[in-house]
């Protein structure tokens, strides 16, 4: 028999003078594996993960203080225009830099890009009468109840991943297809954004609100994006200027929200890594062996 299972194959669709169950004494323990599944992490560089993360929550709080300076009139909206005008600017600045797109290709980017920005500009113009009747037969408990679901929504469906500095071409980002979570949250946080705007006094409000939701929640992310493939210093400094902002805008309108704010933060940061890292070590412990007793797993292309 040995001189027979020196020509056998580990392979059941070809016929052999040998049981199925048959492994050849020299290869039984080959194929062991310790742990297969078993993925070490490290905890700095999931803080640096997880700042994604942090950085999407200083977004929503950052909205909603907006929201309720405009509401309650504290805040002009002709200079949150301004304000928003300049960070759009100033953001397509710095996603061209980051791009470094070729000079052909960024000129006809450019120019869609303007494009549709002046159709978004205007078509918020022309709707913002309707949007700030949109929701007049609906009580303001409902309204506070939607958008707190729905940014809840946004915040889970959020594309957090990382983009690794190979993927930053443009020609091959194109035509990477978009996560449908990813198009869910950002859905969710714009719809959160109109019935929260259907609230506000007048039609400039309606129209500046739902404006610096676009730019939050649907262009912000592709920035974000971008920045991930830039030094780790410049993403935390980044992350740490957006908190403090969200954080200063909070604190006026209520201290309580404002810390509850800054104890999810902290938690999502540096808690959270910690956990998956201790739940990382415990699974270490665990021998979880497989070999050539085990069912066969087919491998399908």
């Amino acid at each position: 028999m040995s001189s027979e299972a020196e020509g056998w194959n580990k392979v059941l669709w070809e016929r052999q003078p040998f049981p199925d169950n048959y492994i050849h004494p020299h290869s039984f323990l080959s194929s062991l594996r310790r742990n297969p599944n078993f993925k070490p992490y490290t905890y700095w560089p999931l803080v640096l993960l997880c700042c994604a993360i942090t950085q999407h929550l200083a977004t929503i709080f950052t909205f909603l203080a907006v929201f309720v300076r405009l509401k309650e009139r504290w805040f002009d909206a002709r200079v949150l225009l301004w304000v928003s005008i300049a960070s759009f600017f100033g953001g397509y600045a710095l996603y061209e830099i980051l791009s470094c797109s070729n000079p052909v290709r960024g000129a006809f980017t450019r120019s869609n890009t303007i494009k549709s920005s002046l159709l978004v500009f205007l078509a918020l113009m022309g709707l913002s009468p309707v949007l700030r009747t949109l929701t007049a037969a609906t009580s303001s408990d409902s309204i506070w109840a939607l958008s707190a679901c729905l940014f809840l929504l946004n915040a889970l469906l959020a594309d957090y991943s990382s983009m690794k500095p190979r993927h930053i071409d443009p020609a091959v980002n194109s035509h990477l297809p978009c996560r449908l979570t990813s198009v869910l949250s950002m859905n969710a946080a714009i719809s959160s954004s109109v019935v929260l705007a259907s609230r506000l006094p007048d039609d400039l409000a309606v129209f500046v609100l739902v404006l610096f939701a676009v730019q939050l929640f649907a262009l912000f992310p592709i920035l974000r994006h971008r920045l991930q493939v830039t030094p780790q210093v410049a993403q935390i400094l980044f992350t740490l200027t957006l908190c403090i902002l969200s954080f200063a805008l909070t604190v006026p309108l209520s201290v309580s929200v404002a810390y509850i704010y800054a104890g999810i933060s902290i938690t999502v940061t540096f808690v959270a890594p910690g956990v998956l890292v201790w739940a990382a070590e415990i699974q270490k412990a665990r021998h979880f062996i497989r070999g050539p007793w085990d069912v066969a797993v087919p491998r399908l292309n």
